[in-house]
């Protein structure tokens, strides 16, 4: 039982962040939201399920509940779980995958420019020891290749002629590999039964608003972002929008 005491949160860590970095998430967020709701044309019934979310998030992380972190199952499931089920729903059901054939795939292919304003936020929690360097682009995590690529990969599948639907598949599969990789080393190294690396310095950011919004929301968008996109581009010709 010794992880009760190693691996509890480092409360001092998260008040030395400074306002800049909540802000900038918070900013990254909304990006995030914004261009998931432009893929969505625009639909206001989607707006309103995901600011719902983000503020029943924002209020439980504000509580301290994902603070207490010697719980099993973790109470961090509680972000992360209905994100991934709502994600299964729209794959496996009729209705769910009438919504996602007809999300915007230009729009969803650009969505993950917000993994740039991610990682350097990321980058900021490491310096303030609020996560671990194997989180950022100087440790585990080169997700912010598929931001940095994301618009000249949007602008060469989209407006090249022909469309580049290869090469588009082949990118969403590789961020998808990325993402895949900073997702179970961010979630190996929050603090728990679970945890398995960064003891000295674990992840601990994600368990306090805004920063919660990453594994809530923003991570369940680029993910359900590249699932889309490659159901899409496996069904059907690519077309700009």
């Amino acid at each position: 039982m010794g992880f009760l005491y190693r691996n509890q949160p480092h409360p001092a860590a998260m008040e030395t962040i400074p306002v800049a970095l909540h802000l900038a998430f918070g900013l990254t967020t909304a990006l995030a939201v914004w261009l998931f709701y432009r893929a969505a044309h625009r639909s206001g019934q989607v707006l309103a399920v995901l600011l719902s979310w983000l503020l029943i998030q924002g209020a439980v992380a504000g509580s301290g509940f994902y603070t207490v972190t010697d719980t099993l199952p973790p109470r961090l499931a509680l972000a992360l779980g209905p994100p991934l089920l709502a994600i299964l729903l729209l794959l496996l059901t009729s209705r769910g995958r009438r919504f996602v054939d007809g999300l915007r795939l230009e729009t969803l292919t650009l969505l993950h420019v917000v993994r740039i304003p991610v990682e350097l936020v990321l980058l900021g929690l490491f310096l303030h020891r609020a996560v671990p360097r194997l989180m950022t682009f100087e440790g585990r995590n080169w997700d912010i290749l598929t931001g940095l690529t994301a618009p000249v990969v949007c602008y060469l599948a989209f407006r090249r002629k022909p469309p580049g639907r290869p090469g588009l598949l082949i990118w969403n599969v590789l961020g998808l590999a990325l993402l895949f990789n900073i997702v179970v080393n961010a979630v190996l190294a929050v603090p728990g039964p679970l945890q398995r690396q960064a003891f000295d310095q674990p992840n601990v950011a994600i368990l306090h608003f805004p920063f919660v919004w990453l594994p809530a929301l923003v991570v369940p968008l680029v993910l359900l972002a590249h699932l889309v996109a490659m159901r899409q581009l496996l069904r059907a010709p690519l077309t700009s929008e």
